[in-house]
């Protein structure tokens, strides 16, 4: 494992690419809030959920931190360009960004807590995977989707409860 990139980029392209990555996390927050927003009111307010269920307020602040440091840890791994490792570790990436976006699609634009069980198990799957791919080019990487995983891995929890329930 090398660990030699640096806190912050240091050269022009590096920048655009941390910028674009975090972006790029970002825009598929964005998407994902999008599918989620009209079922809101009143399918998921109307379902049965567990005591545990956080407040709505929280997802937003958790996930633009989620996706920021998922755009920073992408860039850190990007950022070792001879590790055998790092065009695997990148593609695993964009696996679970496109599943985390199929979650939002599944559970609630679909409303569907049974589809959208599946599809977070994957998710789930998928961060765990990335994340041992990314310590493996980068500590600092594998530790930013740390929390990432302990959230989903939430969602995992509260999505199951909620199929239960309904």
């Amino acid at each position: 494992m090398n660990d030699t990139i640096s806190l912050f980029p240091k050269t022009a392209r590096s920048v655009l690419a941390l910028v674009g990555f975090v972006g790029l996390c970002l825009v598929v927050g964005g998407l994902g809030a999008a599918l989620t927003s009209p079922s809101l009111e009143p399918w998921y307010a109307g379902l049965q959920k567990p005591s545990f269920n956080p407040p709505g307020w929280i997802f937003g602040p958790v996930w633009t931190t989620l996706y920021i440091m998922m755009g920073y840890a992408l860039w850190r791994v990007w950022s070792h360009e001879s590790h055998p490792l790092r065009v695997k570790a990148v593609q695993m990436f964009f696996v679970q960004l496109v599943l985390n976006l199929c979650w939002s699609g599944a559970f609630f634009f679909m409303q569907s807590p049974s589809l959208g069980l599946v599809v977070i198990i994957c998710l789930l799957a998928a961060i765990v995977t990335t994340m041992f791919l990314f310590f493996r080019l980068d500590r600092l990487a594998g530790a930013l989707f740390v929390p990432y995983v302990l959230w989903v891995g939430f969602a995992t929890v509260l999505n199951l409860s909620i199929f239960l329930l309904n």
